[in-house]
């Protein structure tokens, strides 16, 4: 929310600086964005005189104007602006400034071989509304050489941030109390003098939706002249706040909604028929709103109608057909207040947001009705003319107040801070709580966030001054603190520390996606779909995170990366059985793009293959502490990869704790990447836990105190059988004396017969306390071969 310092001292009556403002605003809780002062814009720019205009010598639509500053000699100035003549007053740009609506710095230069030292200006160029037909025109007695920016009363203009408890301040009025109540000046409030009727209202108002309107008043205006200008006090107010005038009229409800937070309408009363009434609306009734959108409405909106149809989206926007303009001379004015929470439903549905909506779902002051309507009244007589009607009152806005029982200890207790009783009891008042010697208070009806005892403490701190709680450390216990990280956390956390040591750039990737990426990696599973999300490309849950690193891993391509290693640790999102949230954490790796570069000794750039992304999940796994000499490899990696370059590992035939591989052909166009692409998803939850207090606790190291021995052994096996099973059953062969067994070698051709293929592997021994002797290797080597024989697989040679 914006406003002007000027706007702001109109409520409040303080001698403070703008820090002190800034300052003061930020410790009761209304965070201050920005400050922009116009004047630093300005600068640069003052009163000015047109002496002579004549005609540019070689140019048609150029006049030459001769302008005094005010200082030294007049100046020549080069101007195309058709109402520029001797003897008006208007603004002149000096060298050096700025012009604020496009950053152009002026300088002295000849435009057709006149020299023009600076330029006349318009509204536009000086961000001060929208006219750009000719230089801005000032009043006779404006003072020449007086600097624009002071004879403008620019003021100061504050962007703050109101939260969403406090409908209350999203009006200048409300900021102006609050800053009163913490000893910033005095607030003023209006006065506000009701105006009788001159005649009955001609126009039956009622609301036939008590729920969604419980209140609707309005009165009829007529002789309204809405052709003339808005007075400069009040477009220079809306301007501040970021409003474009308009017209009169609508300039005037504008300021009646960012000075006292309470939105109104008009609706030309001309193009109304019949009664007017507050309801529900038609199943596929139609409305072109004030944006020129058309919007197709259900039974769960309030409208405002009479018999022709909605002309208006109760509490959100207007409608264009009823719409004031510069021939409307009668007005029927609309003040009212909503529900709440359905004007919140209805702005959801129809995706509207608008400056009313934002104030009435948060909930207005329904206290203010009358008075709302009084002071547009009165503005609209002062600004336009007219006379009006009575009002007539539909229904009747809630009117019980809230009322607490307080204990003033609770201060101490709940906020951190001792602040004497009579401190306490002021503070209340000045917020208009109404405080009985028993400490009942008497909430006011614009306070919808104030429920109970703790919300008049947090006023009462936030008055105090938040800056003076003093930040009191929490009770320590004696000794070590004990680990508070969960046995899963102190996994990510190793497993993350494992991939980057790998040489795994870590990515942080949306948990949002497209609709059709998610799809894709659904596997079959329930998506969970937003039914408001932050844009259509950021509308489903992630099921995998591999589409999000695959994203990555483009975009790095895209901007002429060679090659892109990327690792992500986060969740998967899933609907369960029930309906419930399911969240599964997962570790997530994309390689693609170039392994090795080219060089002159390795030739061409190297790809990722499927055997890369195995390595990675191999190796993570560890680290996770999975017992990967148990691990099984599995095909059915899923539909993403490709079939015969890729494949799962388990921990017996159903528990799955990671799939990796090469990504199929289908799912790189699907994703606009080009391959080959590798890939590996590591379900940590999956991982059995070691038992104990974290399952993660490394044993000191101890190097063995014997030489290994090394082994190889070549073993003619069917084609079919995977390398993974021979090394499982040479390693069990004898789990004590074997430490490691590795592929070295696999060969199939001349030599080996049809059907079989050669692999040869190296099998580390490590003794223990003593020595192999020749008959122990022999021994374990035998076991060797048995185990592999069971496989039928037979010693080579």
């Amino acid at each position: 929310m914006k406003f002007s310092l000027e706007w702001l001292t109109y409520f409040l009556e303080t001698d403070a600086s703008v820090e002190e403002i800034a300052d003061a605003l930020n410790r009761i809780g209304h965070e201050v964005e920005g400050i922009d002062d116009p004047a630093d814009r300005l600068e640069g720019f003052r009163v000015a005189e047109v002496l002579t205009a004549k005609p540019h010598p070689d140019a048609d639509k150029l006049q030459v104007l001769t302008v005094d500053t005010g200082e030294g000699d007049p100046l020549t100035v080069v101007c195309g602006a058709p109402n520029a003549r001797a003897g008006m007053k208007g603004v002149l740009g000096l060298p050096g400034a700025v012009v604020p609506a496009n950053g152009m710095e002026l300088r002295k230069s000849a435009i057709r071989g006149v020299e023009s030292n600076g330029m006349m200006c318009s509204v536009r160029e000086l961000e001060l509304g929208d006219e750009h037909d000719g230089i801005i025109e000032l009043p006779d007695d404006a003072p020449v050489g007086q600097s624009f920016a002071q004879y403008h009363d620019a003021s100061p203009v504050f962007d703050v941030a109101i939260t969403p408890n406090r409908p209350d301040c999203m009006g200048v009025a409300g900021i102006a109390r609050d800053l009163a109540a913490a000893g910033l000046g005095t607030f003023k409030p209006v006065e506000v003098e009701a105006i009788a009727g001159d005649f009955a209202c001609p126009v039956e108002i009622r609301t036939d939706d008590p729920e969604g309107c419980p209140a609707f008043y309005g009165r009829v205006m007529r002789g309204v002249d809405n052709t003339g200008p808005t007075p400069d006090w009040m477009k220079r107010r809306l301007v501040a706040a970021g409003q474009r005038p308009i017209s009169p009229v609508v300039d005037i409800t504008n300021y009646l909604m960012l000075a006292f937070g309470r939105p109104a309408h008009a609706y030309d009363l001309a193009k109304l028929s019949g009664p007017v009434v507050a309801r529900r609306a038609k199943d596929g009734e139609k409305v072109e709103a004030l944006n020129e959108k058309t919007y197709t409405l259900d039974p769960t909106m309030t409208v405002i109608a009479d018999d022709n149809g909605v002309h208006d989206i109760a509490g959100i926007m207007g409608g264009e057909h009823s719409s004031v303009t510069e021939g409307t001379t009668d007005l029927l004015l609309e003040i009212a207040y909503f529900d709440p929470e359905r004007i919140g439903v209805t702005g959801r549905k129809l995706g509207l947001a608008s400056d009313a909506r934002t104030r009435f779902e948060r909930g207005v002051d329904p206290a203010f009705l009358d008075d709302g309507l009084a002071i547009l009244t009165s503005l609209i007589q002062r600004i336009c003319g007219g006379e009006a009607s009575e009002v007539v009152r539909a229904g009747s806005p809630p009117a019980e107040p809230m009322v607490l029982s307080f204990d003033p200890a609770l201060t101490a207790r709940l906020g951190g801070v001792e602040i004497a009783e009579d401190r306490q009891r002021a503070i209340l008042q000045s917020l208009d709580f109404e405080v009985a010697d028993d400490w009942t208070v008497t909430v006011p009806l614009r306070r919808h966030d104030v429920e109970g005892p703790a919300d008049l403490v947090e006023e009462v701190v936030r008055i105090h001054g938040l800056d003076k709680v003093e930040s009191v450390a929490l009770p320590r216990v004696e000794g070590v603190a004990r680990p508070t990280a969960t046995p899963l956390q102190m996994m990510e956390r190793k497993v993350r520390r494992a991939a980057a040591a790998r040489g795994l750039n870590e990515a942080v990737t949306w948990s949002f996606l497209p609709v059709a990426d998610a799809e894709h990696f659904a596997d079959g599973a329930q998506l969970w779909v937003l039914d408001n999300p932050i844009s259509e490309d950021m509308k489903a849950m992630r099921p995998s995170l591999l589409p999000g690193l695959i994203g990555a891993a483009k975009r790095n391509a895209d901007r002429g990366a060679p090659g892109a290693r990327l690792f992500e640790v986060g969740r998967r999102y899933f609907r369960g059985a029930d309906g419930a949230s399911d969240e599964k954490p997962t570790l997530g790796v994309v390689l693609s793009g170039e392994k090795t570069p080219r060089g002159w000794q390795a030739g061409k750039a190297a790809a990722f293959d499927a055997f890369d992304a195995k390595a990675e999940a191999m190796a993570l796994l560890d680290a996770a502490g999975a017992p990967v000499a148990n691990l099984m490899v599995f095909g059915e990696a899923g539909d993403q990869f490709h079939p015969g370059q890729s494949a799962t590992l388990r921990l017996g035939p159903k528990n799955v704790l990671a799939r990796f591989g090469a990504l199929h052909p289908a799912t790189l166009k699907a994703f606009d990447m080009d391959g080959p692409v590798v890939a590996a998803e590591i379900y940590l939850d999956a991982i059995p836990m070691k038992k104990g207090a974290s399952g993660f606790a490394r044993a000191a190291y101890a190097p063995p105190a014997l030489q290994a021995v090394k082994r190889d052994f070549a073993f003619l096996v069917p084609e079919g059988l995977a390398a993974g099973e021979l090394l499982k059953a040479v390693r069990g062969a004898d789990k004590k004396a074997i430490v490691d067994v590795r592929v070295f070698d696999v060969f199939a051709g001349q030599g080996v017969p049809e059907g079989r293929k050669s692999v040869a592997l190296e099998v580390t021994l490590q003794p223990g306390e003593k020595s192999f002797t020749d008959e122990e290797i022999k021994a374990v080597s035998e076991r060797i071969v048995a185990a592999a024989g069971k496989l039928d697989a037979e010693l080579r040679g």
